[in-house]
């Protein structure tokens, strides 16, 4: 029986064997790779602030009892039942009475009613007397919807346009005869005069912030 195990000096024919290990090298077992471990965040039990709604606008609201309008941006709120109003609460306008849009402010308002009186005076004066209604017209139309005061103050301003037109109209007419003269001529001073006196008057107690209606001048418009 002959010894078959082959020597380490002898070499094998097969070309699939892997070549054998150094002499002077040891086998090293395979090394297990070990992943980083991230860091734990913090958890933190702070709960993320909610957005805060925009404030909401205060209603610019107001009621005239004299036009009996309401004036404002948009209509107040209902109360809940059984709330008590705060203070400067205005109630809702009726229902089907529409409220009147972009208001005026305070300021605004004594602006245009002086504008309304001392704005017709000057265009009375410079056209000789024919433009001065025109003016208190235009104003009135654009502005009388805008707040009860500048509408009190331009109304006044037509109505004292429209008084002075016809003394002196009525006056010119009865100057053309004889004896309608003598009544005529004192019709168109006292209109004239008339017109300028109250629309200074008028034009100073706008810009106080006062409300005033000229004496003695009938309300056609309000």
């Amino acid at each position: 029986m002959s010894d078959t195990t082959p020597r380490p000096d002898e070499t094998t024919n097969d070309p699939t064997a892997p070549p054998p290990p150094p002499a002077d090298v040891e086998p090293t077992e395979p090394v297990e790779r070990v992943e980083p471990v991230e860091a734990a965040q913090p958890v933190s039990s702070e709960v993320p602030a909610q957005p805060v709604p925009a404030p909401v606008p205060p209603v610019a609201s107001s009621f005239d009892p004299a036009y009996g309008q309401f004036y404002g941006q948009q209509a107040p709120p209902p109360l809940p039942p059984g709330q008590q109003p705060p203070p400067g609460h205005v109630p809702p306008p009726p229902t089907g009475q529409a409220l009147v849009p972009n208001p005026m402010s305070p300021t605004q308002e004594r602006t245009w009613g002086t504008i309304a009186h001392g704005g017709t005076l000057a265009a009375t004066v410079l056209s000789g007397g024919t433009l001065g209604f025109v003016c208190a017209l235009v104003i009135y139309l654009l502005q009388k919807e805008r707040g009860p005061f500048v509408r009190h103050h331009s109304a006044n301003a037509l109505n004292v346009q429209i008084l002075g037109a016809i003394l002196v109209i009525g006056g010119i007419i009865l100057t053309v005869t004889v004896i309608g003269a003598i009544i005529g001529i004192p019709m168109i001073v006292v209109g004239g005069v008339y017109v300028l006196i109250v629309h200074i008057i008028g034009a100073i107690k706008a810009n106080n912030g006062e409300w005033w209606s000229p004496p003695m001048t009938p309300q056609f418009v309000k």
